[in-house]
């Protein structure tokens, strides 16, 4: 099984940017989108029927508010079930879970700390938090029925300092706070592990220059992409009970149309 998850920051301006293309190129098994900031209405029918004439089953979960958040997942296999939402995630459209045989899927939009001129929003950086922390305790319930877990998304925080290019100068931006890191790390703490780091410890970056390092998100201000100057804020994290199923983890920074890029996870289900 191959799982893509991507932040598109606007389906309908990513399908402008070659999202279509690299779906028919790439047929992941399912794929995870965040920031699709559309309801399914709003998306023109040519691009809903490209995508669905590749085969895919279609699952949307918008945000109250229109042209804001949204997570969309897309499926060659209709899944089990469908979750749409939780109860804490404010109407914004961040979590769709989907079933897809031994495996459960969360798709989910992280919310940001909001960075303002003053430092990090703190209406928006305590919802982070908590959100986290909540997001845990589901998918701890799941792991505890016997269920396998993949949580895909746009985490919305760098774990580490090799998982951005400037770490010092980002110790106060939201992002890479103290709490932030913090609250990810919980996770790890609970035995669920970031596929991609697992396959590329940090070990393996000592020597290397910071553009030389793999990111999954780069500002679209000065050029920050051409030269690497990212952060690795997008995870597929899983519970421990698929750790040895996992194939391959990759970052496709090649992959143009959004801010982000798609990162790529297999297993062998």
């Amino acid at each position: 099984m191959r799982i893509v998850s991507w932040n598109v920051n606007g389906i309908r301006a990513a399908a402008r940017k070659g999202f279509l293309g690299w779906l028919e190129r790439s047929r992941p098994d399912v794929v995870c989108l965040q920031e699709t900031k559309a309801l399914p209405e709003q998306v023109p029918d040519d691009v809903l029927l490209a995508i669905t004439s590749l085969g895919y089953h279609l699952d949307w979960h918008s945000a109250e508010r229109k042209g804001y958040s949204g997570v969309a997942t897309f499926s060659l296999e209709k899944p089990l079930f469908v979750t749409r939402g939780l109860g804490f995630e404010r109407n914004e459209g961040r979590i769709l879970v989907t079933e897809h045989g031994a495996v459960t899927v969360y798709n989910v939009y992280f919310p940001n700390g909001r960075q303002t001129p003053e430092g990090p929003d703190p209406d928006r950086l305590g919802f982070k938090m908590e959100f986290y922390a909540a997001l845990l305790e589901v998918v701890d319930e799941e792991r505890e029925q016997g269920k396998n877990v993949v949580v895909s998304g746009d985490w919305n925080t760098a774990h580490t300092e090799v998982d951005l290019a400037r770490p010092k100068q980002n110790e106060t931006v939201t992002g890479f706070l103290p709490e932030e890191r913090r609250a990810l790390q919980d996770w790890f703490d609970r035995g669920y592990v970031d596929t991609f780091r697992a396959l590329n410890p940090a070990s393996a970056y000592e020597g290397k220059q910071a553009h030389e390092r793999d990111y999954s998100w780069w500002s679209y201000r000065a050029g920050a992409r051409d030269r690497n100057v990212g952060w690795r804020i997008d995870y597929h994290v899983v519970d421990a009970g698929l750790v040895s199923r996992v194939k391959s983890a990759l970052i496709h920074a090649e992959v143009m149309g959004s801010d982000h890029c798609p990162i790529e996870l297999e297993l062998d289900v």
